[in-house]
């Protein structure tokens, strides 16, 4: 626990953003989901959310380090799928793992280099490499099925540590995301690049080189959530990502992360994975059309997004 503190930033530090106000909102929301659906504080019911949430959280994660630096992915949800769909391919485990970090390289590296040296904007970018990575996840996988291999199920369904895997996999990334943001020169080029970078590129950042390596590394985050949903599910499915993208960006900015860079929180982020779940697995609870369900995440979003300041022209 003291070791994950000293990696997180301090409740004042002002590139963190208010992810305390997201707190408050999670306190007050599960207050609510608690009278409204009493299954919800059931232990059964939170392990479910605690499985649920934990690929949102990692996808999250990836998404912050391109949103700080004033970017934007929406391929993560399309690249969940494709991981799912190549980890029951009839290959043996360890060209499977290479396959789908390959694929999730490829994939980032092709998002950077459009948006970071062809100067394609990051929607467009990003909207483009989530149909094409689609349309291979349909290919390879074109209805729902397969074998996941058992040590992935295991990974995921069983308790490691003495504690519930999906725990440990959240905590694994959250780590691995602290010590990049917050304990490393790259993180803190994230920030300058999100916030000027032209200034950023003045005082001798390598701007385009880092866009380029935080579209790889949201992509590897997204990678590593396909694995946990592919052990969750017991199978391969094309669509099964398609949710995280909206998701995962509505959870980035309930976190306080500006979306036009420069100011972000991963306290703020997981904050904001686990309230986007919480609300989700509530409104499941309380019986709400999926549909509607589909409508109120966007209007959070819009809302959330509406009461931003920001900077500069742009996102």
């Amino acid at each position: 626990m003291a070791m994950l503190s000293a990696l997180l930033p301090a409740p004042r530090n002002s590139r963190a953003g208010p992810w305390y106000l997201v707190l408050a909102c999670l306190v007050v929301v599960v207050a609510v989901v608690s009278w409204s659906a009493p299954l919800f504080l059931t232990p059964g019911n939170l392990s479910n959310v605690a499985a649920q949430i934990t690929p949102l959280v990692i996808t999250a994660i990836g998404q912050t380090l391109v949103i700080i630096t004033g970017g934007l992915d929406l391929s993560v949800g399309s690249l969940i799928s494709l991981t799912t769909a190549i980890i029951v391919l009839d290959l043996p485990g360890w060209a499977m793992v290479l396959l789908a970090i390959a694929a999730a390289v490829t994939v980032g590296t092709v998002n950077g280099v459009g948006i970071a040296y062809l100067n394609v904007h990051p929607i467009i970018m990003t909207l483009a490499s989530m149909s094409v990575v689609q349309g291979v996840a349909l290919i390879t996988r074109p209805v729902p099925g397969g074998t996941v291999p058992g040590w992935i199920s295991g990974a995921v369904n069983e308790s490691l540590f003495g504690l519930p895997a999906a725990l440990v996999w959240i905590a694994v990334a959250i780590i691995l995301a602290a010590f990049l943001i917050y304990r490393t020169r790259f993180g803190l080029h994230l920030f300058a690049i999100g916030g000027n970078p032209n200034s950023a590129l003045m005082n001798g950042v390598r701007v385009r080189r880092n866009i380029v390596l935080t579209y790889i590394l949201s992509s590897l985050f997204a990678m590593g959530a396909g694995f946990f949903l592919a052990g969750r599910i017991a199978s391969g499915d094309a669509n099964v990502g398609t949710v995280f993208g909206l998701d995962s960006i509505t959870a980035v900015a309930l976190g306080g992360t500006s979306l036009s860079g420069g100011v972000g929180s991963l306290v703020g982020t997981v904050l904001g994975s686990v309230l986007v779940g919480v609300i989700g697995n509530g409104m499941n609870l309380m019986n709400v059309s999926a549909f509607l369900q589909i409508v109120i995440k966007g209007a959070l979003l819009l809302a959330v997004v509406s009461v931003q300041r920001r900077k500069q022209i742009g996102l």
